[in-house]
């Protein structure tokens, strides 16, 4: 999509530094776990900047949607982990809470940005449909 980058979009550098939270609280886990529970939570909160990376690089407002609720999905996934690694005491509760947090600001802010491109959709719409004029036969 043209515009700005999409490393200047505030909802993926706050999803890159979740990230990089995630990976360091993940070191917390138990070495049996690297494979398990750490593995699937990192890979879970790298599709979310990824998918608002590759959604902004799309040709499309709707390819761009798509990517952001597939980037809201894998939130949505994280979040759990990172509750399930709590409840299994891998992180302390002021780690997840702090993470819980994070996803909470993410998820806010994908939330805003899917509505406001949604409204963008729909104000085109409304633009052609009241600008169209019949054509008369000549």
């Amino acid at each position: 999509m043209a515009g700005q980058s999409y490393k200047e979009l505030l909802v993926w550098q706050k999803s890159m530094q979740l990230v990089t939270d995630i990976y360091l609280a993940s070191e917390l886990f138990p070495k049996s776990e690297m494979f398990g529970l750490a593995s699937q939570l990192k890979r879970a909160a790298v599709s979310v900047p990824s998918n608002i990376a590759e959604g902004q690089g799309r040709d499309s407002t709707k390819e761009f949607l798509y990517h952001l609720s597939v980037a809201y999905g894998s939130l949505m996934e994280s979040e759990t982990q990172i509750q399930i690694a709590a409840n299994l005491t891998y992180i302390g509760q002021p780690v997840a809470d702090k993470l819980l947090t994070q996803c909470g600001e993410v998820g806010r802010m994908l939330n805003g940005l899917t509505r406001s491109l949604r409204k963008s959709i729909a104000d085109n719409k409304s633009r052609v449909t009241n600008n169209w004029q019949p054509t008369t036969g000549n």
